[in-house]
């Protein structure tokens, strides 16, 4: 077992690798524009799980990923030559929720905004129940202020 600073920094090594790869090395044209968001190894250092975005349409993920794919000899022996650890790790790519996570929040907050206004403008013209200040103050005696 690895310890975990190695572990990290077998990943980012790996996650930086991958990248460069899909930059200037592969060519294929079924790669769209796709971010390497993260990578995670096992503690042994055998697996590694890479989480990928891909920018556009349901269509050019299922491209890219069959890109990827295709191209992962090549890119688990360039890993393995910029490693330089006596066993290469198998590369599993994973797309990354990520997107759809931060669609989903973006909704979430759009529907809040919403009700926010709903609730604002049902405010407007309206009074409190009882006094604007609902907080007890202590009695001031009206000898304080004789002299």
């Amino acid at each position: 077992m690895a310890d975990e600073a190695r572990q990290r920094k077998v990943a980012d090594r790996i996650q930086q690798t991958v990248a460069r790869l899909l930059e200037r090395r592969i060519k294929d044209p079924r790669i769209g524009f796709v971010t390497i968001t993260d990578c995670r190894v096992t503690g042994d250092l055998q697996h590694a799980s890479v989480f990928y975005t891909v920018f556009g349409d349901e269509a050019s993920r299922s491209a890219s990923a069959a890109a990827l794919e295709s191209a992962k000899g090549l890119i688990r022996s360039e890993v393995g030559k910029a490693l330089g650890i006596r066993l290469t790790p198998t590369l599993e790519f994973i797309p990354d929720a990520l997107p759809e996570a931060a669609a989903s929040i973006e909704e979430a907050l759009a529907a809040a905004r919403d009700r926010d206004a709903k609730i604002a403008q049902a405010a407007q013209g309206k009074s409190y129940a009882s006094d604007p200040d609902p907080y007890k103050a202590p009695r001031v005696k009206d000898e304080e202020y004789e002299d």
